[in-house]
């Protein structure tokens, strides 16, 4: 029978159905910037209703990602995956039909509800079929499935906008997913977690105090940082969020174990997963922007051109599965930051004239620092937990990925913008307004200015991101510690060893 401490005999079948799951969501989450005219134009979406569009999906996600991890643990992790890739589903599914922008903000934030039983199920369910020898390799392909969805997302875009309306975007999905349901019921086992009756009050504090810190980081930067929504719902958000603390620290059935974050390994792993995802959303809101409106690309060789990092960060992932067999976690993560901050400084010296070579070889070096660095990290990171609490950890996993990138595009979407207009000249009101309010005038000089400026600002971008990285780089060699390898229990051990965890397996 499996156990905890072994792996599962359908462990890679079962690893592909997880990745396949993971597809549907960073796929989607990147193909909708595509349609967004289309839905301007055939759904009659204002701004506002775009702008929801997107964010209801993100609020959804990131406010129940912890309490899903939790419900995971306790009722079964197969369970919450294919609840979530049916309510994925069925929310894809009305998206695609929707008639009105009201019914299509609700149906993206229902899809929001199912990633978030999916994603914390993915990592959880494959800690609990691999054993600590083939663990680090299962996460390299996880990471890497990852990496190559955010990239294939604009590509499949086009292709679908290209010969079908905006719907096509939504509907793709749905095959995808009962695909995934299918080999969920197939092949994986169930297995639980923490014991014990759900933590109600510490899942309404959580949940409701990330959705109100996560809608103050969204409208923050529409509304201004400064003005009392932003601030009141800010803070309530922190408040609840400290509440919940002291909550999960005197409740006997904590959601979640708060005892984890005494590890360095989880604080390292944590931090760092955080500060590369701060700088990593700066980097693709930039590059989004400047291949196409400063490169000049059409919308499929804008995705072609992302290609160098995909490739070089899905080879270093595998190959840093096998190094990472003699190498530590902290020596993993420390060099691939480095190499990183490395990528992100040959990025702050590309010009507006300079073709793809540069581009193409910065884009592989930050590849290959990525696919070093962020299994190592997850690992490092979920090594930490026990595997009774492995949902959660999961979550915690994405809520730091999903919190970081949330201020990431907040601040140095922000930093972008304020570096653009300063570096405009006087007397452009076009160009000042945006890059692409720029190219519309088709004033040669005014579009001169504004690529010029936009790249100027883009390199301090990329300049942060190499200070970020470097940080990350300090925080791992600081705080993560090598852990000694499994020991082999004796047979007496394994004969006596406890079953909790897993319940007999069915399909």
């Amino acid at each position: 029978m499996h156990t905890p401490e072994t792996s599962h005999p359908r462990r890679w079948w079962i690893l592909g159905a997880l990745c396949l799951s993971l597809l549907v969501l960073v796929i989607d989450n990147t193909i909708l910037n595509l349609a967004i005219p289309s839905l301007m134009r055939e759904l009659g979406a204002s701004p506002p209703d775009i702008q929801w569009i997107i964010s209801s999906y993100t609020l959804a996600f990131a406010g129940l990602l912890l309490t899903a991890g939790g419900l995971a643990d306790r009722y079964g992790r197969r369970r919450m995956l294919i609840s979530g890739l049916v309510i994925f589903a069925l929310a894809s599914l009305l998206a695609a039909l929707a008639a009105t922008p009201a019914i299509l903000i609700a149906a993206r934030a229902l899809m929001g509800v199912g990633a978030a039983l999916v994603m914390p199920a993915t990592l959880s369910i494959l800690i609990t079929v691999f054993d600590e020898t083939e663990r680090r390799k299962a996460i390299a392909a996880w990471s890497t499935v990852s990496l190559a969805g955010i990239l294939a997302g604009p590509s499949l875009g086009g292709l679908l906008l290209e010969h079908f309306w905006w719907g096509s975007v939504f509907l793709v999905n749905v095959p995808v997913a009962v695909l995934a349901i299918t080999a969920a019921v197939l092949l994986m086992p169930e297995s639980t977690g923490a014991g014990g009756r759900i933590d109600l009050p510490g899942a309404v504090l959580c949940t409701t105090g990330m959705v109100a810190v996560v809608y103050a980081v969204i409208t923050g930067s529409d509304r201004g940082w400064d003005s009392p929504a932003t601030i009141g719902i800010g803070a309530l958000g922190l408040v609840l969020m400290a509440a919940f603390t002291v909550w999960e620290l005197r409740t006997p059935t904590p959601m979640l174990p708060l005892r984890i974050f005494g590890d360095r390994t989880f604080a390292g792993g944590t931090l760092s997963v955080m500060l590369l995802a701060f700088a990593a959303a700066g980097l693709m809101l930039a590059l989004a922007q400047y291949v196409q409106l400063v490169a000049g690309y059409e919308v499929l060789q804008a995705g072609m051109a992302l290609l160098p990092f995909a490739a070089s960060s899905a080879a270093f992932n595998m190959a840093g599965a096998t190094l990472g067999r003699r190498v530590s976690n902290r020596t993993m993560v420390t060099v691939g930051m480095l190499i990183t901050a490395g990528g992100f400084t040959l990025l702050s010296s590309l010009a507006p004239a300079d073709g793809y070579l540069l581009l193409g070889a910065a884009l592989a070096v930050m590849g290959m620092g990525a696919g070093l660095a962020t299994p190592a990290a997850v690992t490092a990171l979920m090594s930490a937990i026990p595997p009774k609490d492995a949902g959660v950890g999961s979550a915690m996993n994405s809520t730091i990925s999903q919190a970081g990138s949330a201020l990431g595009i907040a601040v140095l979407g922000s930093a972008l913008t304020a570096e653009y207009h300063s570096r405009l000249p006087a007397g452009l009101p076009a160009a000042h307004e945006s890059l692409a309010g720029a190219i519309a005038t088709g004033d040669i000089a005014i579009i001169s200015a504004a690529r010029t400026a936009f790249t100027g600002s883009m390199s301090f971008v990329m300049l942060v991101g190499a200070a970020l990285a470097t940080c990350a780089a300090v925080v791992a060699f600081t705080l993560l510690r090598p852990r000694p390898g499994p020991v082999a229990p004796s047979p007496a051990d394994q004969q006596s060893a406890p079953q909790a965890g897993f319940v007999q397996e069915r399909g």
